[in-house]
């Protein structure tokens, strides 16, 4: 494949986009079409916009059909990507040139086109726009507004290149690509019933009466004014001139980042001192907006550039790139109130620095507009999210002049600096992708139930869809179908599957735990009154259980739901393991664990509590044929110290569980560790009386503390401090002695290791709690003669952990060391499995929207005060509907067709350049402009490329060439060739028959 796009002709797109939209009511795959409001505009330049927002100079505005899904969705203000004298092929950027999973990043700064065939696209895309605004009545066509964008130099801007290329756009009358515009509606003037040779007639080639300048950093200021005056005073152009944050000096722009908690983002100050000085910009834009006065121009600022960051951890393939998004925000505001301070508000402000919709309000009522916007565009949702935007704004009362409200200005400086929307959390997240790779056809997934999802492959869209519907019976019966503990894992699950949550590039992840407790609690009652008990299978073996916690309750449920009798033995009085002896009670209730254990009860499981279970040969003589050990990992890792000592995590928090209102511990209690387990403690001791305060020491930083990031905001909640970088050396005379740490180089968890400093720190301590990790005790399963590992795990077989003694298993934290409640229900499941078969399968098929159109909707809508959503509500149903590589091209390269009624995705290789953002947001370990089925328009380009793909070397009669599993082949599809797939020869031949118009050239 080539990173390098070949623009579509006028007529190929006029086929394309008619012939798309008569067959699936879409274009370009935007299905949902946005028409202005009536006689409602803005006015810029002289000119009208029905909504003051668009796509911001960059990957949106590069390609003609770009431009075309933005106007499709809303935007009526483009800014058009920078061209330069340094273009096409001779334009260095590397590819990949996108990550935009959070703040985002790129290392390409203009088009990758000839700047010539840059303006082709402009204009082609300005005329079509006034067709669609005809043919489809979605608005005024005179209501949009085309701004130019250069860089980056005077002597490069007067080369006759950029001079030929600004006045085209000025007036394309005299260009060959407008005539071809016009000649090609004429000749498909067929294919539109509102449009005529009088209309197309009248359509005014002047694209664009407007410029923005956008300068490298480093230029000198008067490099910039004198770039100004040559657009202002020699070419008539209303002007903004691009600004940087660079203009808040280097202390603000890191201290702010660091407090946002984007502290690992690496600078330096020396574009703050080579760039454009807020002293000098004051003046120098004073003088331009006189000059554009008296020219009887408009003038303004673009806020801002991108901001260039150092490539530090390999995000991009470049030695800088440029840091856009939520984390440009709080800087870009700054850089609007600095300025609007210094001219009273009369500066005009095009906006673009992180903008999106939740924060399109604020800006536009603040007096800033138009407003541009990119990296909220790269997400799931695409071009989509851009019609929510539109639609909020044109609510608005339009300004009829500039006019900034200063005081809202800086309410908003403020509030970006607080709100968590632009503050990193404190774990930089793991990975959202699932470890399977992306299949030619049929991709669509649930990436919450993948591999590094939920263990147990819950039905998770089912259950979401359920209880967004009010019916929290039928979700709890999806539940428990898989899931023996609604309650538990409602309540205190890692929730593995939020962090592969879809939604988590909208506005967060979906409260997966939080919606399956509402349905337990909603329905548990319900649910036991409607259930009836299994019929006992004749001559099934017993069973027992020994350990009485989540994974002993979970294999006894599944056993006696399959009519298999079973004991489950804990030597507690307690029934739950951990989640009755060890978690606090404030974390989850005993009343939580028991309706977990009636169920089980219920179908028939017995237990046992109050005393050691039998030893394994007397279980085998009373009758038990199958034996699963469900032990927990309660051997404590010791804290060695020089000196003095610190009691057990386990025993501390067994102690609190029993009596919380006993404080034996004294005033000053310190936790050692950074795990779940060390939140746990240290949440416990903030909760007995008489404790004045407790620390949590670990060597490394909040960021690489192993505890999950819900477990380090509650522990911060309930005021435990945190310190930091710490290393215990001993305890002696109520004072903790600790070495002070800092970060070095990363290890292979990607976590960065503790370097000793030499310097030190004393605490007080009345107490010190070590909970620095548990493990399991495998002598007791060596005194059984059941085969260990060198890390103490019992050697199991990976399909039943069975162990090397004939109907042994064991599951848990045996199987695993320390593992999650869900994982315990994974290996119970696969236990059972080996015993009997599970029957857990009964509610795969809902997982599947019957009505694609429903998740449909709900791509690019996100959830705001104008858009409410219930947590089930909010669930995208990607396994009915994931299209998110298609959602966040932005040139349309990733596209949907329709074979045997089944959506499918292709990949047009001409479209593509290797942006890298499909790879961002595919679910699967897999890059969807690689991995996908390719179109190729050209044999060039297939043999150009390692995709599997085709190309249709003679449509009539099907004649292609294939690339397949590595193997090149020449088919005729009509002769149904049996060494293809039957699926794929369906894809090609739908391509061809179907779906024509996109090889059109």
């Amino acid at each position: 494949m080539s990173d390098i796009m070949r623009p579509i002709s006028i007529e190929g797109l006029l086929s394309w986009m008619m012939a798309e939209y008569k067959k699936s009511n879409t274009i370009f795959g935007i299905r949902k079409f946005y028409q202005a409001e009536k006689g409602k505009t803005i006015s810029l330049f002289n000119e009208q916009m029905e909504t003051p927002v668009g796509p911001a100079a960059g990957p949106h505005t590069q390609l003609t059909q770009n431009i075309v899904a933005a106007y499709l969705t809303g935007s009526r203000f483009f800014e058009v990507k920078t061209v330069q004298v340094l273009d096409g092929e001779d334009l260095p950027v590397a590819k990949p040139c996108i990550a935009a999973r959070d703040e985002a990043y790129n290392c390409e700064w203009s088009t990758e086109l000839r700047v010539p065939q840059a303006m082709e696209e402009y204009i082609k895309a300005w005329f079509i726009l006034k067709l669609l605004a005809k043919e489809f009545e979605l608005g005024d066509p005179d209501g949009f507004i085309f701004n130019m964008s250069v860089g980056y130099d005077l002597k490069g801007i007067q080369t006759q290149k950029i001079q030929a290329y600004i006045d085209g756009m000025q007036d394309a009358s005299k260009t060959a690509i407008w005539q071809q515009c016009i000649a090609a509606a004429k000749a498909h003037l067929d294919l539109f019933t509102r449009v005529d040779e009088a209309y197309i007639d009248s359509i005014s080639p002047k694209v664009s009466h407007s410029i923005t300048l956008s300068t490298l950093h480093g230029c000198p200021p008067d490099e910039i004014e004198r770039i100004a005056v040559h657009l202002l005073q020699d070419k008539g152009l209303n002007t903004f001139i691009k600004c940087n944050p660079t203009l808040l000096g280097y202390e603000y722009a890191r201290k702010t980042m660091d407090d946002l908690g984007f502290d690992y983002m690496a600078f330096d100050d020396h574009h703050f001192k080579e760039d454009l000085q807020f002293a000098d910009a004051v003046p120098m834009l004073q003088r331009l907006q006189a000059l554009a006065d008296r020219k009887q121009l408009q003038f303004g600022v673009k806020i801002t550039n991108t901001f260039p960051v150092d490539v530090a951890q390999q995000e991009l393939p470049s030695e800088e790139m440029y840091m856009s998004g939520r984390s440009l925000f709080p800087l870009s505001v700054m850089v609007a109130k600095k300025l609007s301070d210094a001219f009273q508000g009369k500066l005009q402000i095009s906006y673009s620095g992180g903008a999106d919709i939740f924060n399109v309000k604020d800006l536009f009522e603040a007096g800033i507009w138009p407003i541009t916007v990119a990296t909220t565009l790269l997400k799931p949702g695409g071009y989509q999210r851009m019609q929510q935007i539109a639609n909020l704004v044109s609510s608005l009362a339009y300004p009829t002049h500039v006019r900034l409200d200063l005081p809202k200005l800086t309410a908003l400086v403020e509030k970006s600096k607080t709100q968590a929307r632009y503050q990193k959390s404190i774990k930089l997240p793991g990975s959202p992708k699932i470890k399977e790779e992306v299949p030619l056809l049929n991709c669509y997934t649930a990436p919450c139930r993948g591999t590094g999802g939920c263990p147990i492959n819950q039905d998770i869209p089912a259950y979401l869809r359920y209880v967004a519907e009010g019916n929290h019976l039928e979700a709890l019966k999806v539940i428990t179908d898989k899931n023996p503990l609604p309650f538990i894992t409602g309540t205190i699950c890692a929730h593995p599957c939020e962090t592969k949550c879809t939604r988590q590039f909208y506005e967060g992840a979906i409260d997966i735990r939080g919606v399956k407790l509402e349905a337990a609690q909603q329905a548990y009652d319900e649910l036991l009154a409607t259930m009836t008990k299994p019929e006992p299978v004749a001559n099934a073996p017993k069973t027992a259980v020994v350990g009485g916690g989540p994974a002993g309750i979970s294999a006894g449920y599944l056993l006696a739901r399959e009519g298999f009798p079973v004991t489950v033995f804990e030597k507690d009085e307690t029934i739950g393991g951990v989640c009755s002896q060890i978690v606090p009670e404030f974390r989850i209730a005993m009343e939580s664990v028991q309706r977990d254990v009636d169920l089980a009860k219920f179908m028939g499981a017995e237990f046992k509590c109050g005393a050691a279970a039998p030893s394994l040969s007397d279980l085998k003589q009373l009758g038990y044929e199958k034996i699963i050990y469900a032990i927990g990992a309660w051997k404590h890792n010791n804290l060695q110290l020089e000196s003095g000592e610190a009691i057990n995590s386990l025993e501390f928090l067994r102690a609190c569980r029993q009596n919380s209102h006993v404080n034996p511990y004294g005033e000053e209690i310190i936790v050692i560790g950074g795990g779940n387990t060390a939140m746990d403690c240290a949440r416990a001791a903030k909760h007995l009386p008489g404790v004045k305060n407790v620390s949590l020491v670990y060597r490394r930083d909040k960021r690489n503390m192993p505890a999950d990031e819900e477990e380090l905001y509650l522990a911060l909640a309930d005021g435990v401090t945190f310190r930091e970088l710490l290393a215990p050396i001993r305890l002696t005379d109520g004072k903790l002695k600790c070495e002070v740490m800092t970060l070095g180089a990363r290890d292979a968890s990607g976590r960065q290791k503790p370097v000793a400093t030499g310097d030190f720190v004393e605490i007080p301590a009345t107490t010190v709690v070590s909970a620095i990790g548990e493990k399991v005790d495998d002598s007791f399963f060596n005194q059984l003669g059941i085969q260990t590992d060198n890390r103490g795990r019992v050697i199991v077989d990976n399909d039943t952990l069975e162990t090397n003694l004939p109907d042994v298993y064991v599951i848990g934290d045996a199987n695993r060391g320390p593992a999650t409640i869900v994982e315990a229900i994974a290996d119970a499941t696969k236990a059972v499995n080996g015993i009997t078969t599970v029957h857990n399968q009964h509610f795969e098929r809902a997982n599947q929207n019957i009505d694609r159109r429903i998740p449909r909707s709900k791509r690019g809508l996100l959830v705001t005060e104008e858009n409410p959503m219930s947590q089930g509500q909010r669930c995208l149903e990607c396994s009915t509907i994931c299209e998110s590589c298609v959602d966040v091209c932005p040139n349309r390269a990733n596209v949907v067709i329709s074979v045997n009624d089944q959506p499918q995705i292709l990949h047009i290789d001409r479209m593509c350049n290797e942006c890298g953002n499909c790879e961002t947001f595919c679910p699967y370990s897999s890059a969807p402009y690689k991995d996908k089925f390719t179109l190729f328009n050209t044999e060039a380009e297939f043999y150009d490329s390692q995709n599997e793909g085709f190309y249709p070397v003679l449509d009539a009669n099907q004649q292609v060439l294939l690339r397949y599993k590595g193997d090149v082949l020449n088919l005729d599809l009509s002769a149904n060739p049996s060494d293809v797939p039957v699926g794929l020869l369906d894809f090609m031949k739908t391509v061809i028959t179907h779906y024509a118009f996109m090889m059109v050239e």
